[in-house]
């Protein structure tokens, strides 16, 4: 939580706001919301409306102002008011009404039937609430924003509001709250209101016991995200008091802690060095640093997988769609690298470097929340290795593992020396592209696996000899002639093509249609978050059951698997030539930048503050970490693994409680909690090994399409969010219908569109020498990559201003 604000400087400029509204098409509340931008801090949007009547029209005064939170520590009367309000506060909990005006009359009637009993003319009260000669836009209101620092994004709790209404017929104060049965649209800034606190006070009362204190005390309470999730689910009015009571003590015990009188440009962040660590040696001064960060909550990362609301179904949701994550692809990177290797690497030994490079990770790693596997840069990377031992006659088992080896030199070297420092330059648009190349790579699998099957029994010559056969034998038929029918055709198999398709496309539909099921009507709220838990699991098995029951008749091609698969071989290194031992300190390198990239970036977008983790990230340990995982799996010239896209970021989405909120119309998703833990990568980790049993049968069972249908899937999944691939969007989107982002209220459209050119021609660079047919063009990839950083920060800025940067490339 963030420094309180000083009141008298939290007041908006008339003047500036006057300006900012001439200028910008959108509505007054978005110029008053650029006002506050300036203040940088999290607070309360407080609104007061006044009407004055005209002959046809009315003219509609209002005025806005942060104020500060109620700070529980130091202001004597913030636990005081919880505790006396409480007593005597009316609850109405699953209020089932949707219009504003019913919502608030019924709650102002049930608080002075119970109270002042008697019945009450809730016309009297109506002037006080809503503005003159208006039944639905409330006077005055508190509501909680949070700016950013970076981007100066207003971004609105839509979840809850609190009403502030003054009545001279009452005697007391009093304090009411609604909690609706469904999410309801109260207004264009809460639009997805879930909680209603309405303060009610006689008209005369000193300023501390006045209606803005009191409801300062009840929006600190309700400003928390996770504590208003866990109250959605409190049973009955006993227990939701006793969460309100329970709730401020603890913000007592938090706001008299000094981290709280920081404001959030003080905070220091993981790649500084922590005040009193600098010396003149900068050697393993990262790795103490995550170390001392992380080994506090190393209990914890257990605990949280057992104990917690809807702990035990998230966990069990986040190990499923783990392991059919990660086996299928693995098994698809297997015949990939058994036919890029001539069988030396091949399915077993990948499911085994994915068994034991993820427990390792998930018991010794800094952020166990990182999903590591072996990815298709690696496995083409493989491929180059192989070409080289070709053309030169070495030992593909020997320069393997040298190269390894190297790479392995190099990532500690990199650890040691705190060379992830240097990730702080990467920028959310340097994350977002390496991304979307990772998609593409994706779906490029999946389409080139598509071609080949339609090559292989679709489009081939004797499909067409098939054809010509029919025609002439209908053509015959006329003229009472009968031509024999070619008996040699053996490869022609339209059917299994037309069945590859239907199986791939149809794990994609079901997937996105299950994965987006919450944003549907049907069922009720948690039948529908557990319908989208279980999306990929769900889809490759009913995907899985219709390829190889449903159409038994249609005999797919299974994946390919050598049993014969030689494991725990020492690799040679004694054959190698020292000219081939230095060649590879070159290719060790060049896999060492990769390994840094991806092993960063993917740690990056699991610790981006949109995911609201608590325990802190580990870039340097996790490096360390996975060069030891990889020195050992290089040894027995078994595939390498580092952390993976779109995997890690989506194992963070799967152990989350999301919250939808709506802005003019546009649904947009927030994480509320992530459960930190290491149960997940252990336990589905341990499965993927025992998964070697399933060979080959019943892993088999699983056609080939259905595993190019989840590469899809994995691959636009990972989409949802990513602010490069919108930005795409917007070139072919009417400009009517653009989203009310900050990006766009903050950005000249020309400059948005700029941007998302030099974004694109960044990709096309990437795609062009990452899927180059030409094996030792890819080994360039990797540096690339690297040049991304100093391209966003030295050429960028001279075609786009900073304050537009900004707002286009924050967190």
């Amino acid at each position: 939580m963030s420094e309180p604000l000083n009141h008298d400087d939290s007041m908006t400029n008339s003047k500036e706001a006057a300006k900012l509204l001439n200028s910008n098409p959108h509505s007054k509340d978005d110029a008053n919301a650029n006002v506050l931008d300036s203040h940088k801090q999290d607070g309360f949007y407080v609104k007061t409306l006044n009407g004055l009547d005209g002959d046809h029209i009315n003219l509609l005064h209002s005025e806005s102002e942060i104020i500060p939170v109620k700070d529980f520590a130091a202001e004597v009367r913030a636990l005081k008011d919880v505790q006396s309000y409480l007593d005597k506060a009316v609850l109405l909990l699953n209020l089932q009404k949707n219009s504003l005006h019913e919502i608030v009359e019924t709650m102002v009637d049930k608080v002075l039937r119970t109270t002042e009993k008697k019945k009450f003319d809730f016309e009297k009260a109506k002037s006080s609430i809503f503005t003159a000669e208006s039944g639905e836009n409330l006077a005055q209101t508190i509501q909680g924003i949070q700016i950013d620092s970076t981007t100066g994004c207003t971004e609105y709790d839509q979840s809850w509001i609190c009403i502030l209404c003054d009545i001279p017929s009452i005697n007391d104060r009093y304090v009411a709250i609604a909690r609706l049965a469904e999410p309801t649209n109260i207004n264009n800034n809460c639009q997805e209101c879930r909680f209603i606190i309405l303060i009610l006070t006689p008209s005369r009362e000193k300023m501390t016991k006045g209606p803005m204190e009191i409801g300062r005390t009840f929006a600190t309470l309700f400003m928390d995200l996770e504590f208003r999730y866990e109250l959605l689910t409190v049973p009955g009015e006993k227990q939701f008091k006793h969460y309100l009571d329970d709730r401020a003590k603890d913000l007592i015990e938090s706001h008299s802690l000094p981290e709280f009188r920081k404001s959030h440009s003080n905070l220091v962040s993981v790649f500084d060095d922590p005040v009193g660590s600098r010396n003149k040696c900068p050697l393993f001064q990262g790795l103490i640093g995550d170390i001392k960060r992380r080994l506090p909550h190393y209990l914890s990362d257990y605990k949280d997988g057992i104990f917690g609301k809807k702990t035990p179904h998230k966990v069990v949701a986040a190990i499923l769609f783990l392991y059919f994550a990660c086996v299928l692809p693995n098994v698809a990177f297997g015949m990939l690298n058994s036919n890029n290797t001539h069988g030396v690497i091949g399915v077993k030994k990948v499911l085994f470097s994915q068994a034991v490079g993820g427990v390792l990770f998930a018991v010794f790693g800094g952020q166990p929340l990182i999903v590591l596997l072996t990815t298709a840069p690696l496995a083409l990377y493989t491929k180059i290795i192989f070409t080289i031992c070709e053309d030169f006659d070495l030992s593909f088992e020997a320069m393997f593992s040298c190269v390894g080896i190297w790479n392995t030199f190099f990532l500690l070297v990199y650890s040691i020396f705190d060379v992830s420092k240097l990730m702080k330059f990467s920028s959310r648009s340097t994350e977002e592209i390496f991304s979307v190349f990772i998609t593409f790579a994706f779906s490029a699998d999946a389409i080139v696996d598509t071609i080949h099957e339609f090559n292989k029994n679709y489009n081939t010559e004797d499909c067409n000899k098939t054809e010509e056969a029919v025609i002439t034998t209908t053509i015959a038929s006329n003229i009472t002639t009968t031509l024999p029918t070619p008996t040699n055709i053996t490869h022609c198999l339209p059917e299994n093509s037309i069945l590859f398709l239907f199986l791939m496309l149809g794990t994609l539909w079901l997937g996105l249609t299950l994965f987006n099921f919450t944003k549907t009507p049907y069922l009720n709220a948690g039948k529908r978050e557990i319908l989208a838990d279980y999306a990929l699991p769900v889809a490759v098995l009913i995907m899985s059951f219709i390829g190889t029951y449903v159409f038994s008749d249609i005999k797919l091609e299974p994946f390919q698997y050598n049993p014969d698969e030689e494991m725990f071989v020492i690799a040679p290194l004694h054959k190698l030539p020292i000219g081939a031992v230095l060649a590879s300190a070159g290719l060790g390198f060049s896999l060492s930048l990769l390994f840094f990239m991806d092993q960063n970036i993917s740690s990056a977008l699991v610790n981006t503050p949109n995911h609201r983790l608590k325990k802190g990230a580990a870039y340097h340990w996790d490096l360390f970490v996975v060069a030891i995982i990889n020195l050992f799996l290089s040894v027995f010239t078994f595939p390498w693994v580092h952390a993976a896209l779109p995997h890690s970021p989506l194992h963070v989405r799967a152990l989350a409680d999301i919250e939808e909120r709506v802005e003019q119309g546009h649904v947009h998703q927030i994480v509320v909690n992530v459960r930190e833990t290491r149960l997940t990568g252990i336990i589905s980790h341990v499965m993927i090994g025992l998964s070697v049993l399933l060979l080959p049968q019943p892993l088999s069972y699983i056609p080939r399409a259905v595993l190019d249908g989840l590469f899809l899937y994995v691959a636009i999944s990972a989409l949802y969010g990513n602010q490069f691939f919108d930005r795409i969007l917007l070139l072919f989107t009417e400009q009517v219908a653009y989203p009310p982002n900050h990006y766009i209220r903050r950005v000249p459209q020309k400059k948005i569109h700029t941007f998302t050119g030099i974004q694109v021609v960044q990709l096309v660079v990437l795609c062009v020498f990452g899927f180059s047919t030409i094996a030792y063009m890819k080994m360039i990839f990797p540096i690339l990559l690297m040049f991304l950083m100093p391209i966003r920060h030295k050429l960028v800025p001279k075609v786009i201003e900073q304050k537009y940067l900004k707002a286009l490339d924050g967190h």
